[in-house]
């Protein structure tokens, strides 16, 4: 009976030992996937880079300067806005007003650039204050009179979200 329990004890401890190390390999992976995003726009990666990059890239909707700032507690509110800066600089982010007084981030779909054409529309509760992205809706491409160059575009639809919806009348589908 000692010498099966052992022989468990010790399968369950290099399954244990398997699985952290697996599980360091994948976070490794990861951060390299963001090193490498980082260096594609000429951006020395750096902790407090690959961690803003990462908050940005896993959130489901555009997150404001203080929305990250809530996210990462260990980072400073001046260096977040240091990094965000410096994303929009390289155009890894785009930065979007959705009239609540303060400008949304979020991180560039098309790896190689952010141009207009990539530029897609947002959606701002009114009641949650989130801004959401739908990304399968392209903002429509308008002929601006000659002589006007267009640099960015803010294509921004206010209303009601499906979850605060469901939140204040249960019988919605």
């Amino acid at each position: 009976l000692l010498r099966y329990l052992k022989k468990i004890f010790y399968n369950s401890v290099a399954e244990l030992r398997f699985l952290i190390f697996a599980k360091r390999v994948s976070q490794m992976n990861e951060v390299s996937f963001y090193i490498q995003r980082l260096e594609k726009k000429q951006i020395k990666p750096t902790a407090v880079r690959i961690l803003v990059l990462r908050t940005l890239m896993e959130s489901s909707y555009a997150l404001s300067l203080s929305e990250l700032e809530a996210q990462l507690v260990t980072v400073d509110k001046s260096t977040i806005f240091r990094t965000l800066n410096l994303f929009l600089a390289h155009h890894l982010v785009h930065e979007m007003e959705d009239g609540s007084g303060s400008s949304k981030y979020e991180v560039c779909e098309n790896e190689d650039s952010c141009s207009i054409e990539d530029m897609h529309v947002h959606f701002y509760c009114e009641r949650c204050h989130r801004t959401f992205c739908f990304k399968n809706i392209q903002i429509p491409l308008i002929s601006l009179p000659e002589n006007f160059r267009m640099q960015s575009v803010n294509y921004m639809i206010k209303g009601i979200c499906d979850n605060c919806i469901k939140k204040t009348d249960p019988t919605e589908d």
